[in-house]
């Protein structure tokens, strides 16, 4: 039997549930006036005089609001929504710049027409979304912050990006109103254009995001600081300390959150084991680790980020007094390195079970954003030490963390650990690791051995082994069983597969059988075959079916159509 993730996903729910409702008979979210802004990730801002404030957690009572130019985008979409329209919002921005306040700020008028809010967050964000986006009732509010953890999910981000796209254009769905935010190197790197011929992994999410993303500025601009000195004058207390740090560079919203005090944290740590743990914590997650980082790890991985005399100063509990250091927050406010409730991780779906002597419980944390952000640029060019990559193979066990670092330490030439890792997240069950070794046994001449890896990472979702399948069966001159594979893989969304099929065919001269596989590709959506096949009609002298078809090509968005119907004509 074989189910989609989300099917299973909903499967564990309804064998979880303990009232023997379904899930389908569950309304998501809850009204928006029982949210409290902490719990949707709105940075706290300090603790106020007078003890705590109505409306937020204890103690932590959220500063005077001051609008901005993206506050008005986000104000009409309000807005429409109210008047019976769907919209969805992204704002980019750097951390800690006031994108998650101003989506809660925004959404206030919803809430006291009774909307609900939604925020797929459980047993991950990405698997949370997939599962139950098609059951979103209209008055919802869905809300994605830190939309990269959804949208760029490597085994499911297209899958949420169409499910979402589905929300905003089918009719009956709505009212909805859906906001995100990002980081600007997410939304390049979803919304960049691929390189001819190169893959394209983010195609469903840059239609998604196209012309609905609002930049969020850095800095609060003169007009906006004079309002905030209006609600500090007026006893805003909170505005009023920040004002006197953040007047004169504007980065009124990062004071609020504490960074300055976080950097300080960093750059003069109270011991050195401090600054070692945030600097592996930093190097985990710029190298695509995810959100929660295995205490074991950290502490495994500091060793090497500190000097000889540091290690023989240690003490006994170091790492304990470290942690406890780091977990404390700045002024009532983020802590550098705080802990995390351990998320409820979908488990692998390999051919094999991972190793199990890291994957008990224990306890993970949390980097704090801006100290993430900051360590992505600061240590760009630095490689993490021997004992990073170490910890990395000894405690980390998801087959995604483990993929990227084997593809980050390729990068920096430390090619023992990449294979140690590539191997690592193979057995973890990632399709792409998969996929990977069965093109080196290729290589190596294992053809069988390289069959047997595609097909298990064709087996877990890896629609690229399809393709290496069909070559190597068409190599071994199994025609009907290659011509098998490519359509399985159009199936699975990538028609390309059948054109490229086709395309060695041709070179080997069974024209009939190219031409066959080249319709079939068109016909499941690859344009560019209609392409490959004027130029074929072209070839036997058949002008009149060449042109035909090289203007179904233009019509599709082919450009390179356009310019062979020129030379058509031209030459007529």
């Amino acid at each position: 039997m074989s189910l989609s993730e989300g099917e299973l996903l909903e499967l564990r729910r309804m064998a979880a549930g303990e009232d023997g409702s379904r899930p389908e008979d569950q309304v998501l979210g809850r009204p928006i006036t029982g949210w409290d802004p902490h719990d949707l990730e709105v940075h706290p801002a300090g603790t106020g005089p007078g003890g705590p404030q109505p409306g937020t957690r204890a103690g932590r009572p959220l500063p005077g609001y001051v609008p901005r130019e993206h506050d008005q985008v986000l104000a009409h979409a309000v807005e429409d929504a109210a008047r019976g329209r769907t919209r969805m919002v992204v704002l980019v921005g750097t951390s800690s710049t006031g994108k998650t306040r101003a989506c809660w700020e925004a959404i206030q008028p919803l809430a006291n027409a009774g909307w609900r809010l939604w925020h797929p967050f459980d047993p991950t964000r990405a698997q949370a979304a997939l599962a139950d986006l098609h059951r979103v009732q209209p008055r919802t509010v869905v809300w994605l912050n830190e939309a990269q953890h959804y949208l760029g999910d490597p085994a499911c981000g297209e899958e949420i990006a169409a499910a979402v796209h589905a929300l905003l254009t089918t009719p009956g769905r709505g009212p909805l109103l859906i906001l995100g935010t990002l980081w600007p190197e997410y939304a390049d790197r979803y919304t960049a254009l691929p390189a001819p011929s190169a893959p394209d992994p983010h195609s469903r999410v840059r239609e998604l995001l196209a012309a609905r993303t609002v930049p969020v500025p850095d800095t609060f601009d003169q007009q906006a600081l004079r309002a905030a000195a209006d609600l500090a004058a007026g006893g805003d207390v909170l505005l009023a300390d920040a004002l006197t740090r953040a007047r004169t560079d504007g980065r009124l919203a990062q004071d609020l959150a504490g960074v300055p005090e976080l950097l300080r944290r960093y750059q003069q740590p109270s011991t050195p084991a401090a600054k070692a743990l945030l600097e592996a914590a930093m190097d985990a997650r710029r190298l695509g680790v995810g959100l929660h980082l295995p205490q074991e790890f950290l502490i495994d991985a500091a060793t090497d980020y500190l000097t000889d005399h540091d290690l023989a100063e240690l003490p006994e509990d170091w790492a304990e007094a470290a942690f406890a250091d780091l977990a404390r927050p700045v002024h009532g406010k983020q802590a550098p390195l705080r802990p995390a409730r351990r998320p409820a991780r979908r488990p692998p779906s390999g051919p094999t079970q991972p190793d199990t002597r890291s994957s008990g419980p224990g306890a993970v944390f949390r980097l704090a954003d801006y100290l993430e952000q900051h360590g992505r640029v600061t240590r760009r060019r630095l490689c993490p030490p021997a004992s990073y990559w170490h910890a990395a193979h000894t405690h980390l066990t998801h087959p995604d963390d483990l993929y990227k670092l084997a593809a980050e330490a390729h990068a920096r030439h430390r090619l023992q650990w990449a294979h140690h890792l590539r191997h690592q997240a193979a057995v973890a069950g990632s399709p792409i690791a998969l996929a990977d070794l069965a093109r080196m046994r290729e290589k190596a001449g294992d053809r069988e051995g390289a069959e047997l890896l595609a097909r298990q990472a064709a087996d877990v979702g890896d629609p690229s082994a399809l393709a290496d399948l069909a070559r190597m069966r068409e190599k071994a001159g199994d025609r009907e069983g290659a011509e098998l594979l490519a359509r399985q893989a159009a199936s699975a969304g990538d028609p390309s597969v059948l054109a490229d099929l086709a395309w060695q065919r041709h070179e080997a001269g069974a024209i009939e059988s190219a031409e066959t596989l080249y319709r079939r590709a068109a016909d499941a959506g690859y344009t560019s075959a209609f392409t490959h096949l004027a130029r074929m009609r072209e070839e036997v002298g058949d002008r009149e079916g060449a042109e035909h078809l090289a203007r179904q090509a233009a019509d599709a968005g082919d450009t390179f159509a356009l310019a062979d119907l020129v030379r058509m004509r031209e030459g007529a």
